[in-house]
């Protein structure tokens, strides 16, 4: 086995040889048309199912049944019986719009109702102001932290948007205190 063979002469010399590093030629083994059934075993034709079957109950199975009868049973249930009540009555969730009303100046002394909505939609506006401006402050934050060392010069839209913005709200409660109801304000 550890010995070399001795080369062939080219005319003899089968088609399967190859060049060994020395430049000599060596056989090939032949290769058997059917593999040897001892050593290549055939894989059997279909796996054997295991047995589910042992002598000792495994405790997580029943602990696990336990636990499906006990809480995930009625709280599914339950759940379903939710869903079907929101399925019979649907809401839909939308922005509530507001009609515009009169003034506080345009309103009659003794129209409550007119002075009540015109109060209500003057709240409304101030904190749709306040939050355009918290909006805006955010995002003038945001750019100054991003910016570091630079923010004057890559942050001036922001600042220029927050100057603006600021003089606005500013604006609407000039001679007014923005806390106070809008028939305060209208007194003051």
């Amino acid at each position: 086995p550890g010995a070399a063979r001795a080369p062939f002469p080219p005319e003899r010399r089968p088609p399967f040889c190859s060049p060994c590093p020395t430049g000599r030629a060596v056989a090939m083994p032949e290769r058997p048309e059917q593999p040897d059934r001892d050593v290549y075993r055939e894989p059997p034709r279909r796996t054997p199912a295991p047995n589910p079957q042992s002598a000792i109950p495994n405790p997580l199975d029943l602990l696990v049944k336990i636990f499906e009868y006990t809480v995930d049973a009625p709280v599914t249930a339950w759940r379903n019986f939710i869903e079907r009540q929101h399925a019979k009555h649907k809401s839909y969730y939308y922005h509530r719009n507001f009609q515009r009303v009169p003034d506080l100046t345009e309103c009659l002394e003794d129209d409550y109702v007119c002075l009540f909505e015109a109060e209500m939609q003057w709240d409304r506006d101030m904190r749709v102001d306040r939050e355009i401006v918290k909006i805006v402050q955010e995002r003038l934050g945001a750019c100054t932290q991003r910016e570091g060392e630079s923010h004057f010069q890559n942050c001036a839209g922001e600042m220029q948007q927050f100057r603006e913005v600021v003089k606005a709200y500013n604006s609407k409660c000039e001679s007014i205190v923005c806390r106070a109801s809008s028939s305060r304000a209208q007194i003051i």
